[in-house]
């Protein structure tokens, strides 16, 4: 179920110490105005869908499928959102879940905890968080990074994200902490869109006046000029985090800008952190991406081991699952750190986790038809 693609001996021994252990699931909800670039995300086949794919996404990753949702899963140009295998999982395995909200424009449908952060104005613009609202995120993190480790008993904790427009808010954080990602980054598209990627960042870098060993150039500098509210409330838990328990980062490109956050914010500000203790982990999808170099930017960041489960849905039954394998969706939710649980923690393969996600999919279809019926006016009973 999993593999291992760059430091791996590190990698072996992480995933020694945590095996047959329960994890905890933490999933840091953030919005950013960059996603709203036509064409920039395939997280919702339109540029309004995009705005309600995160309160759609926990509302399903909390509740599982429901009659009448508040938020429905929004169409997609082709594929199913990830939430179903991390739902799918989460269920399964009875995996602890707490969603975070580091910044959205309307408040989630499920429960959450608040982190006082506000949404992200599209990167381009160069000032696309306050920088107070940024210290006041890796403050919140760093306390809740604690409090969530202090659950684990020992186990791991796998911090995700919802952040529909972060592959290209991730792109502008490695490229200004002097990482060359350009041309390496994934994306929901079945063809990463490099080109259009890259323009915004460049845009937003220099409408930012960017400029490595300025005066105003610090990582939170970094994250108030171009990246997003997630990013940097996740680096805040995983540090704290890494000091007594297991960190999965979950999420490919994303979560390795924050893994590259992380260590220069440990540099800037001489924050203790324990680097043996954090892996990101992701799905075969994503570094096998033929668009993308996700194993090759791992390398260029250094230091961090990059996990991925091995999963293939070509043979599902349902369409839209086997659209992963034709390079769509990929990735999102923590869907592949989810995977990776359901062989680290019980032991399943490949074959089972699509079974259980299959599964979940029939329970969303009859939910489907049944709505239809009532809308027509026709009883199910």
């Amino acid at each position: 179920m999993i593999g291992i693609y760059t430091e791996i001996e590190q990698g072996k021994r992480w995933l020694d110490r945590h095996r047959g252990q329960q994890p905890i699931f933490a999933c840091v909800l953030g919005f950013t105005a960059t996603g709203l670039i036509p064409g920039i995300s395939a997280a919702g086949a339109t540029p309004r869908d995009r705005q309600f794919t995160c309160l759609a996404d926990a509302e399903f990753l909390y509740n599982g499928p429901q009659p009448s949702p508040q938020y429905p899963l929004p169409p997609l140009e082709a594929g199913a959102s990830p939430v179903l295998i991390s739902r799918a999982v989460v269920e399964a395995l009875e995996i602890p879940l707490y969603l975070f909200n580091a910044g959205l424009p309307l408040s989630p449908p499920v429960p959450a905890i608040d982190l006082g952060g506000t949404p992200a104005k599209c990167l381009i613009s160069g000032n696309a968080l306050e920088l107070e609202t940024v210290k006041y995120l890796l403050e919140e993190g760093l306390i809740w990074g604690a409090k969530l480790a202090a659950q684990t008993n020992g186990s791991y904790l796998i911090l995700g994200e919802c952040v529909v427009g972060g592959t290209t808010t991730a792109l502008a954080v490695l490229m200004g902490l002097e990482i060359a990602a350009a041309g390496k980054v994934n994306s929901s598209h079945p063809r990463c869109n490099h080109a259009q990627k890259l323009a915004a960042v460049t845009a937003g870098l220099n409408n930012a006046k960017w400029k490595i060993g300025g005066e105003n150039s610090t990582p939170l500098d970094l994250v108030a000029a171009v990246g997003d509210p997630m990013q940097i409330a996740v680096a805040g838990m995983a540090i704290a985090a890494s000091r007594t328990c297991g960190v999965l980062l979950a999420g490919g490109t994303q979560m390795l800008a924050v893994y590259a956050l992380i260590e220069a914010l440990a540099r800037e500000y001489a924050l203790l952190w324990c680097p043996e203790q954090v892996t990101v982990g992701t799905t075969r999808w994503v570094v096998e991406d033929p668009t993308g170099d996700t194993v090759g930017l791992a390398k260029d960041i250094g230091g961090v081991p990059l996990l991925a489960a091995q999963l293939s849905f070509a043979g599902s039954r349902y369409g839209q699952l086997q659209a992963y394998d034709r390079g769509y969706v990929k990735e999102g939710v923590g869907a592949g750190a989810c995977a990776i649980a359901s062989g680290l923690s019980a032991n399943w393969t490949p074959a089972q986790l699509l079974q259980a996600v299959e599964a979940l999919a029939s329970r969303c279809e009859i939910k489907h038809e049944t709505n239809l019926l009532k809308a027509r006016g026709v009883s199910d009973t």
